[in-house]
């Protein structure tokens, strides 16, 4: 059988966008994390307290201060960004992969949908899902420890940047993955370790050089790293520079998405 999709679902004839069919596969990926809410909304936000509590007593009072701030205080944007991105990734691979093994995604790819248009129905999910994550979290550290963002533009930003990139990452994942282990091995093995070492829990400058020069290579690295610098004033590089390298990087992955989606890769029996 042809690698290509019918035709239906390649580029839209005259520029026209199916705006009723992105809007409905929008709104499917926003009610599917919606609809449980205490999985997909309040879960993130007991886990990054979890998070802030055990390293705030294991480690914070021994630790000292981090680039001239407070264990606690430090670590706060590293981990908002990092519960951001793992829910982004979450949204879309977790979509895609159960409709792949349960034989249902025939119901995305039969309407007339272009491969851009599928791409931007599934990265709103998963911004959505991160934006509110990253809303309630941040609520929540504001009342919690006082602690508001600086600079809250680019905050928000470079947490729409960081949805956009595991969304997109999590769309090629799934349709890469034909079961759930092939899944569970890319999120084990791929992203979590990209987010954890990312200098979520710790300043890169602490790192031995060829460490920190490796973590440079890390797209999340700089994710994380203009949040930081958006809620607390502080990062370890340019957050200017960040900003284009982590455009880049959300920019290729969701090209390599839309090639899968336009070719049918793994999609098609």
């Amino acid at each position: 059988m042809s690698d290509t999709l019918p035709h239906a679902q390649g580029d839209r004839r005259f520029g026209r966008v199916n705006w009723m069919g992105l809007y409905t596969l929008a709104e499917r990926e926003v009610l599917r994390f919606v609809n449980v809410w205490t999985q997909t909304l309040l879960a993130p936000l007991v886990t990054a307290g979890l998070f802030m509590v055990i390293f705030t007593i294991a480690i914070g009072p021994r630790r000292g201060e981090v680039m001239g701030l407070p264990f606690t205080t430090f670590i706060a944007p590293g981990i908002l960004m990092m519960t951001v991105i793992q829910n982004a990734f979450a949204n879309t691979s977790s979509s895609i992969v159960v409709a792949k093994v349960q034989g249902n995604i025939v119901d995305t790819l039969m309407p007339p949908l272009s491969g851009a248009e599928m791409v931007i129905g599934y990265l709103a999910g998963g911004i959505a899902r991160g934006l509110i994550v990253a809303v309630v979290i941040t609520l929540a550290f504001g009342l919690v420890l006082g602690l508001w963002p600086e600079h809250p533009l680019v905050m928000l930003v470079f947490v729409v940047l960081g949805g956009t990139f595991l969304s997109g990452l999590g769309i090629v994942a799934a349709i890469y993955a034909e079961k759930f282990d092939q899944m569970a091995a890319i999120t084990n093995f791929v992203v979590t370790p990209l987010a954890f070492l990312s200098g979520t829990f710790y300043s890169v400058e602490a790192l031995p050089p060829v460490l920190n020069e490796i973590t440079h290579f890390n797209p999340i690295f700089y994710l994380i790293d203009g949040a930081r610098w958006g809620m607390i004033g502080v990062s370890d590089s340019d957050p200017l520079l960040g900003f284009f390298i982590a455009l880049v990087a959300t920019i290729a992955i969701c090209a390599v998405a839309w090639v899968m989606f336009r070719r049918g890769y793994r999609l098609k029996a």
